[in-house]
């Protein structure tokens, strides 16, 4: 396998040459070995439809150029067809706040789009640099949340509800009912509804 040097503030690190993501994707790659599951899908493409959209709100306040909203929108829909499904390896196990895996779409959005735009992934300059132009204005703190409620939502209104079928039985308790659970400040016991 062939490789070229990313760096970051921990210095150069060696990352498969035809690969998007960059240093700290590769780090944590490296690094996070535990169970084998990958983030799901599902949080990559949420994360996708969060970067368009940051993307979109930066060039209306006037902080990000326009020409680079558009390469984030590009590869952020080219992420949402599935386009680039092998460029996200890291597992589910990480740090609670996401950071890498936030960190995994801002450069494989950074230097996808360096490509699109003539330039090639050894280039020492970008066209978009990972953190400063695609995470602008964002914290894992905030992104990976907000990827999972994006996610849970979609999930929900594709899957869920359109394979709900009602029972037949009523989906809510009966005018004054309470289906035996017990109210506030009432008696604790619980009784199955008939």
């Amino acid at each position: 396998m062939e490789y070229r040097i990313e760096k970051d503030t921990l210095g150069p690190v060696q990352v498969p040459a035809t690969k998007y993501w960059g240093a700290q994707t590769q780090r944590s790659f490296q690094n996070f070995k535990i169970g084998g599951h990958r983030m799901p899908m599902e949080i990559i493409r949420a994360f996708a439809i969060l970067k368009k959209a940051a993307a979109l709100t930066n060039v209306e306040l006037g902080v990000l150029p326009e020409e680079k909203s558009k390469l984030i929108c590009q590869v952020c829909d080219e992420i949402l067809q599935g386009q680039h499904d092998d460029e996200f390896p890291l597992v589910v196990w990480q740090t609670g706040s996401g950071t890498q895996s936030n960190m995994n779409l801002n450069e494989v959005i950074a230097n996808r789009a360096h490509v699109i735009s003539g330039g090639t992934l050894t280039d020492e300059a970008k066209v978009l640099k990972a953190n400063d132009d695609v995470n602008m204005s964002q914290s894992s703190n905030d992104t990976f949340p907000t990827a999972m409620h994006i996610a849970a939502y979609q999930k929900l209104v594709s899957a869920t509800l359109p394979s709900w079928k009602p029972s037949g039985r009523r989906s809510s308790p009966k005018p004054g009912s309470t289906w035996g659970w017990s109210r506030s400040g009432g008696p604790t016991s619980w009784t199955p509804p008939r």
